[in-house]
């Protein structure tokens, strides 16, 4: 017992664990399009193989729900063979990118640009499952998915199965809100395995006309891609969405990490370590064509709050699924297909923060702005080109608040005039630094003191340059310029502007 002290601990963590991750991993799955089984394979690896390794000790890993639209895309455009592909690269990228301790870097993408993901994946979500949930085929886009919602609700109106999985899918989001303000000893079961529990007893028991999850079989679910998919790596498209599957895999798993420490005192998350563990769990999750894994804060957290002490809780949790996918496939034959959409539809409204937002809004307007757009360009547009634009727009906004400047002209009326410019002079404030230079008098001599700039890049030095030989050639004293004591990009500028 010395070797492992924790062990009744870790157990019962795991337990909780697999009731959570159980109902995920076949929603996740069946609105990816693909077998139930293969959500619980991705499970079953993200616990045995990245549970194993080195990393984040408290995180528990699996298929994620923001990965959903991603994958769905792949398998509607690419095929499912190709999807194995795609997954097994994205692993080895993510271990070259932890050998290559890439992993802290993540930490540096804007925040605002990860919760506008987050938002965009969570509205495309919540539109696509409320299909499932009036047994409706969704439309492809996500802007079709949006404004077909009227009509698909209109169309349920007057069909008794529409109406019956509408009920069912609506009785699984009231459970899982209202499972938080039950007692203690009923929320010993954790909430996603109660509403499908419940739903599927009502399914059963009231015979409802609802549709339920198509078993293949854990065997005959696992296709590991064939030679001739490796040959669709030579396109634009295929690449283009190995290079989202990472960035957003990634990131999403060392955000979570991030977010795991906060929950508890333990070993700190060694984040080059983890991106290797992600990777490693991802390339043998590509090579039994199953779905890509990411951490999965619900599961983490729940990990923390079920007392885990050890990487022991979530190994377990893999057992656990191993065994339920071998012994009890069948039981997946009885979830209702309306029932998992309305855990991924409460899922998704999980993925947008209306609360951070809001105080977004009040305090950094321009953050709130790029959660915005990015989110609404991921509905709009695709995943990949959303993350695009929202990382375009965050870029933007530090160069344009990096390059503030500030000019204080002091003017006593007689003698020379006193220009002093602090801050960050660069091209993007250059118009403004002109427009204030030449409105200054042509008949009065000018001391331009540059002493408190931290940076003068060299479109605004040869912009000045040129603005101190025009005003001198009006016949007035040559401009005088106090240099900065130190300028970067060795920018430095003469203490005596004449002819130049």
């Amino acid at each position: 017992m010395t070797k492992f002290p924790y062990i009744k601990q870790d157990f019962t963590a795991s337990l909780v664990v697999f009731l959570v991750a159980l109902p995920l991993c076949v929603g996740v799955a069946v609105a990816s399009g693909v077998p139930a089984e293969l959500g619980l394979v991705t499970g079953i690896v993200g616990g045995l193989v990245t549970g194993m390794l080195r990393g984040s000790s408290l995180q528990v890993s699996g298929p994620a729900a923001g990965l959903t639209v991603l994958v769905f895309e792949a398998v509607h455009e690419f095929g499912l063979p190709v999807l194995g592909v795609i997954v097994l690269v994205t692993g080895v990228l993510q271990i070259a990118m932890g050998v290559l301790k890439l992993g802290r870097y993540f930490r540096a993408i804007s925040v605002s640009v990860v919760e506008g993901m987050l938002a965009g994946i969570g509205l495309v979500l919540i539109a696509g499952q409320l299909y499932p949930a009036l047994a409706a085929k969704a439309p492809e886009s996500g802007p079709g998915k949006i404004a077909g919602l009227p009509g698909a609700f209109a169309d349920a109106l007057g069909d008794g199965e529409a109406l019956a999985s509408l009920a069912l899918g609506a009785g699984t989001v009231a459970v899982l809100v209202l499972w938080k303000y039950l007692p203690a000893k009923v929320r010993t079961v954790p909430g996603p395995l109660a509403a499908v529990g419940l739903a599927t007893l009502a399914a059963f028991f009231l015979s409802l006309p609802v549709a339920t999850v198509e078993v293949h079989g854990l065997l005959g679910s696992v296709q590991p891609p064939p030679l001739r998919a490796f040959g669709e790596l030579a396109g634009f498209g295929v690449i283009g969405t190995v290079v989202a599957f990472t960035l957003i895999a990634s990131a999403e798993s060392l955000f979570s990490a991030a977010a795991v420490d906060r929950l508890h005192n333990g070993p700190r998350t060694q984040y080059n370590r983890e991106l290797i563990a992600q990777g490693a769990g991802n390339a043998l999750c590509g090579v039994l064509g199953a779905l890509p894994m990411t951490a999965v804060i619900v599961r983490s957290a729940a990990n923390v709050q079920a007392g885990a002490r050890t990487k022991a809780s979530r190994v377990l949790h893999g057992v656990w699924l191993l065994l339920f996918a071998a012994l009890l496939p069948g039981v997946l034959g009885y979830i209702p297909i309306p029932a998992l959409a309305g855990i991924l539809v409460y899922s998704g409204a999980k993925l947008i923060p209306v609360r951070a937002l809001a105080a977004l809004w009040r305090e950094h307007r321009g953050e709130a702005l790029i959660l915005v757009v990015t989110a609404v360009s991921i509905v709009a547009v695709s995943m990949f080109e959303g993350v695009l634009i929202g990382l375009a727009l965050s870029i933007v906004k530090t160069a344009w608040e990096a390059s503030h400047i500030r000019l204080e002209v002091i003017d006593k009326g007689a003698g020379p005039i006193d220009a002093h410019l602090s801050g960050n002079a660069t091209f993007l404030r250059l118009p403004k630094i002109l427009d204030s230079l030449e409105a200054l008098p042509q008949d009065r001599p000018i001391r331009v003191d540059l002493s408190g700039l931290h940076h003068l890049d060299h479109a605004c030095r040869t912009a000045l340059e040129s603005w101190a030989a025009r005003h001198s050639d009006a016949g007035t004293e040559p401009v005088k310029v106090t240099a900065p004591v130190k300028v970067s990009a060795g920018s430095a500028v003469p203490t005596r502007v004449t002819a130049v």
